[in-house]
């Protein structure tokens, strides 16, 4: 009797220690896991890495959405293209990877684009779903195009052929092509990335492609993801839009997306102005793609837009590799308009409005005069949205403080410096991708003769975008704050200014 109370004792003791020890680790755990930068309205990859976006396109009653992904990321290279989709454009579906990495000898597919081939032109049926894909060519990797195809609604690729649709004419960049149909001239137009060069060719079934002219640029580097739409303006007026990632850092402009208005004749593209404008100043919006609204009837009204949330300089410094086991989020998704300015049209930028659906609760601000000074809002938040007037008379730096700590010495400044007629977003006195004092403030050209501005800011774990008066400008950066960092200041200095009309959106998923 003595050895089975002695042996149940043992028992009762072995699982008390056994759930004890569950208890620990679940605690320790959640412990592990209590800092997170998994964004919370934001796109993100579900683990690993991604990159480029590849447009998406609306079909059968959802937005089917492609990127680039590396399941082997950090240990091993080589993209395939992932998919999701979405009814909304912020809650997303993960399908797996569509177009798998190393299966034939031509190696990894890059970017491209797919599209809906309705009339059947490349013979792989009516509901058929096309890619024209990049890939290094076999043992000479030469970039070439090759076309897959889908007849499973997206969800798994095809190769067409071993052989390319578009052979590499002798020219080391040759990439990204952007597949569009020609109505004019009832025919599939590619643009593709060549050097400092946009390629134009056309094809009547996908598969043979003629070269048929070209647009040359100056200035902004090897050219990535080119991109050809149309856009109506309020006064009527439609412009043909070609954009293109590119590189204007040598003439202090920025790592994003150069685009012109003008027109386009079927071979030639014509602009506006020589020199391109951008669609975001910041530094982490590259690879951006633009694409229809599935739903509206006039497409050139306006478009929807999104981009990568990285630069390749730093493109490996992110906190989220360690925190959450993924390196690749997207900007939020943009409405996309043309609007007219004093002498030329551009293109203004706008949160796309399914975002309410995130506001958890929506602080209203009295408004508030700071005269050399700067105040704490009674609001504390992580991932929100605020919309704000500010006006002024002297001051020389008016904006925001966010995500600042508790002693103030950590946060992510926003705001327009009067004096030097530029808006900015400063994330130097917070954790940012380059500590190394490079990519700490970007800015964006303000006219210092008017002496105020509406500013809409995004703020997500890892993220600031921010849009200047109706979105004509545009910073999108990363950003690392300590979670426990939440507070909200206003701030003007060397002179007097007023914040009206502030709301605070807290968004929660």
């Amino acid at each position: 009797m003595l050895v089975i109370s002695l042996l149940l004792a043992l028992v009762v003791v072995t699982v008390f220690l056994l759930i004890n020890r569950e208890s620990a680790e679940q605690h320790n755990a959640g412990k592990a896991q209590a800092v997170t930068y998994r964004p919370v309205f934001h796109f993100s990859s579900p683990d690993k890495w991604k990159n480029d976006p590849q447009k998406p396109i609306y079909y059968q009653g959802k937005y089917h959405y492609y990127y680039l992904y590396n399941k082997d990321y950090p240990n091993g290279n080589g993209t395939e293209w992932r998919h999701a989709t979405s009814e909304d454009l912020i809650h997303w579906e993960d399908h797996g990877v569509s177009i798998p990495k190393y299966t034939t000898e031509n190696g990894d597919p890059w970017s491209g684009s797919v599209v809906h081939d309705q009339n059947n032109t490349a013979g792989f049926g009516k509901d058929a779903l096309i890619a024209i894909v990049t890939q290094p060519t076999g043992s000479t990797g030469q970039q070439e195009q090759y076309l897959w195809f889908s007849t499973d609604e997206g969800n798994t690729f095809q190769v067409g052929s071993e052989e390319p649709v578009l052979a590499n004419p002798g020219t080391p960049d040759f990439r990204d092509p952007k597949v569009i149909w020609d109505e004019k001239n009832n025919a599939w137009l590619m643009l593709l990335a060549e050097g400092e060069k946009i390629g134009f060719y056309k094809s009547n079934d996908l598969k043979s492609w003629n070269f048929v002219g070209d647009f040359q640029t100056k200035g902004i580097g090897v050219l990535e993801c080119p991109d050809l739409f149309q856009l109506r303006a309020p006064d009527g007026t439609v412009k043909y839009v070609l954009g293109m990632s590119a590189n204007g850092e040598n003439n202090g402009e920025p790592k994003t997306y150069a685009y012109w208005t003008g027109d386009f004749d079927g071979t030639e593209f014509h602009p506006d102005n020589e020199q391109p404008k951008w669609l975001d100043y910041g530094f982490d919006w590259y690879g951006g793609v633009t694409f229809e609204d599935g739903l509206a009837r006039d497409k050139k009204t306006k478009r929807y837009a999104l981009a990568w949330m990285n630069n390749w300089s730093y493109a490996d410094e992110t906190p989220s590799v360690e925190t959450d086991g993924f390196n690749g989020m997207d900007s939020v998704v943009r409405e996309i308009t043309l609007q007219q300015g004093k002498s030329s049209y551009y293109l203004a930028s706008a949160p796309v409005s399914a975002l309410d659906q995130f506001v958890q609760k929506t602080d209203t601000v009295k408004n508030i005069t700071l005269n050399d000074a700067s105040e704490s809002l009674n609001i504390e938040a992580e991932t929100y949205r605020i919309d704000a007037d500010i006006s002024w008379t002297d001051s020389s730096n008016v904006g925001f403080r966010l995500r600042e700590s508790t002693d103030g010495s950590r946060h992510l400044d926003v705001g327009v410096a009067a004096d030097g007629g530029y808006s900015y977003v400063n994330r130097r006195l917070t954790a940012n991708p380059t500590q190394d004092g490079m990519y700490q403030e970007s800015r964006a050209p303000f006219d210092a003769k008017k002496k105020q501005v509406h500013l809409t800011i995004l703020i997500d774990k890892m993220s600031a975008e921010v849009f200047v008066n109706d979105g004509k400008v545009v910073h999108s950066n990363l950003a690392f704050p300590l979670p426990a960092d939440k507070g909200i200041r206003l701030f003007a200095e060397d002179g007097e200014a007023t914040f009206a009309n502030v709301t605070v959106r807290r968004y929660t998923k």
